[in-house]
């Protein structure tokens, strides 16, 4: 059998620029990310294969936070990353700071299989994707007026609240110190996927923008493998989407499978205490999707709301957006 789970990012409900679209192209654009995905593995192919297609073609849908359509800095620019990895060799490419890769998921892919090496940065990264035949774009091509807009919105708020226009955000605090307000915090946006194809065979894969109105040069948790991406034929396939740092500092992805593998918890169960035992207490917010090695998918979130998708040979296609 096969299992395909994809997601659109969370976002705590509220938030400046949460939706800048009416609810069912969101959900048009995560079902045409499965239906692509679904293809690929009704034919037998692998689920790196599936899970890479679903990604790009997020990527290229502006509504969400990875590729074209991605959040601004606080200089109105573009910074992009991305990882894969494949949970049969435990191979991975990642990729960040990308500025002109219209695909940063293919750009990881590529590392994946073709270089010695798993994270390539920056003008290295941009470098190698000329290498490899890749077509390089202006960083105007990213930016939309929806993007720009929110921006401004978040520029706007915090001139209101007496802080500098283009200050960095804030991470999320500890529950001890109470939660952070919804309004207080940009969108949490990311794309996602994870596979299981007819041979047990899992892949995961993130692709991100970041957070609006972040630092220029700042990377999060999407493209670091075990704390965003993370996929092990032996356990499950996990792509998270959320606060970054937090994601970061707890290593979720690879807590979820180590939960997994060692002490032998269900897979809902394992996400559901990732969570709660490590997330949220340093006040993280966001979400998870998974596949385990016999298909069984989970999606979770402890934010206001998580766009996300999936399916599987012997289960119809659901869309949450």
């Amino acid at each position: 059998m096969y299992a395909l789970a994809v997601h659109g990012g969370a976002a705590a409900r509220g938030q400046a620029g949460e939706r800048h679209a009416p609810r069912q192209d969101y959900h048009t654009g995560l079902a045409a990310a499965l239906e692509l995905g679904q293809r690929i593995l009704e034919q037998h192919g692998c689920a790196l294969d599936a899970v890479e297609a679903a990604v790009a073609l997020l990527e290229d849908n502006p509504l969400f936070n990875a590729g074209r359509g991605a959040v601004l800095t606080f200089a109105g620019t573009v910074e992009l990353d991305a990882s894969i990895m494949d949970g049969s060799t435990l191979r991975a490419g990642a990729v960040a700071q990308l500025r002109r890769v219209s695909n940063p998921i293919r750009l990881a892919r590529r590392v994946l299989e073709r270089s010695p090496h798993v994270f390539l940065v920056g003008d290295g990264a941009e470098a190698y994707a000329a290498e490899t035949g890749m077509t390089l774009v202006s960083n105007e091509y990213f930016i939309t007026p929806a993007r720009m807009q929110q921006l401004a919105v978040l520029q706007q708020r915090r001139a209101q609240a007496g802080q500098p226009a283009r200050a960095e955000v804030r991470q999320p605090q500890r529950e001890q110190q109470g939660r952070v307000s919804p309004e207080s915090q940009p969108p949490l946006g990311t794309v996602g996927a994870v596979a299981r194809d007819h041979q047990g065979r899992l892949a995961a894969a993130t692709s991100t923008g970041g957070t609006a109105g972040q630092r220029v040069g700042r990377v999060g948790d999407s493209p670091v493998i075990g704390a965003g991406t993370y996929a092990d034929d032996q356990c499950c396939a996990v792509s998270t989407t959320g606060h970054g740092e937090a994601f970061l500092r707890t290593v979720l992805a690879h807590d979820i499978a180590a939960r997994v593998c060692y002490r032998g918890d269900a897979l809902a169960v394992a996400v559901e205490r990732a969570l709660e035992e490590r997330l949220a207490v340093i006040g993280g917010r966001g979400g998870v999707i998974a596949v385990d090695r016999h298909g069984e998918i989970v999606t979770r979130h402890n934010a206001g709301q998580m766009y996300y998708g999936y399916l599987a040979s012997n289960r119809e296609m659901h869309v949450n957006a």
